[in-house]
């Protein structure tokens, strides 16, 4: 039964993630924390292996968007050796930093992030392009930060740095494909320092290498990769502005529900 919710959260980041371009994260994470909740997981762990998982499943969906990014020409390989290297930086300090905070503070921090993204979902609050892509030692601190945004929130970063890059005006189509490829830094970073750092955790459930949780990656990564294609023909039929309000709805519910309950 367990297994199947895996499978359904993974059929439904797939198709997110291929509507809007944004990463599965915003959806696996809460779900997996109410679900190793109820699993009987220690409140110690669950949080952070919610994050390690979601992190983890990243990598078959990053993997799979940019061949098809790629394909179209559409990714800036430049942008992204750059960024990609203070994002390798950005997401292992802030994996190791989520070592020592507490699972409910971690809740918290999710349900604040929930919150805002329902809100730039609902209002199509986005930045204008009034800055010019910048220099390596730019791309790669903006990239530090969104590395370190990623790891916390157990996201693959496009929530961030398709924003960055249309703010330092970055066509969108090219913004999106960059942002795709930059996923799989954080996801590879992400997965391994969270191995690292959960290694031995006494708290934790069997099925574990770290904190990443086996059972719920293979679920996950079985529906999302086939999903996000459809999620991204279905992009070109359906009306997207009552899509995004839709999923700003949902994300203000898993905001409160973190924040509130």
């Amino acid at each position: 039964m367990t297994f199947l919710v895996y499978l359904l959260v993974g059929s439904a980041a797939g198709l997110l993630a291929g509507l809007f371009g944004i990463g599965g994260g915003l959806v696996i994470v809460p779900v997996l924390i109410i679900t190793f909740g109820l699993m009987g997981i220690s409140d110690q762990v669950l949080t952070h292996m919610a994050l390690a998982t979601s992190l983890t499943t990243i990598i078959f969906t990053s993997l799979s968007s940019v061949k098809e990014h790629h394909a179209h020409g559409a990714v800036d390989w430049l942008l992204v050796r750059w960024i990609g290297a203070g994002i390798i930086m950005g997401t292992a300090i802030g994996v190791f930093l989520l070592a020592d905070v507490a699972g409910e503070t971690l809740q918290i921090a999710i349900g604040i992030f929930a919150l805002l993204m329902a809100a730039k979902m609902a209002f199509d609050l986005n930045p204008g392009s009034t800055r010019q892509v910048p220099g390596k030692t730019g791309l790669i601190a903006s990239g530090s930060i969104i590395g370190f945004g990623s790891a916390w929130f157990g996201i693959g970063g496009g929530s961030f740095t398709v924003p960055f890059l249309t703010w330092v005006n970055v066509p969108m189509k090219r913004a999106v494909a960059t942002a795709a490829a930059c996923g799989l830094p954080i996801a590879m970073t992400g997965a391994v320092s969270n191995v690292y750092t959960g290694w031995g955790h006494a708290e934790l459930p069997e099925w574990t290498t770290g904190f990443v949780y086996w059972p719920a990656v293979l679920g996950i990564a079985l529906t999302s990769v086939p999903c996000a294609k459809i999620g991204a023909k279905l992009a070109h039929k359906l009306d997207a502005k009552l899509l995004k309000r839709g999923f700003a709805l949902l994300l203000l519910i898993v905001g409160l529900k973190f924040l509130f309950v």
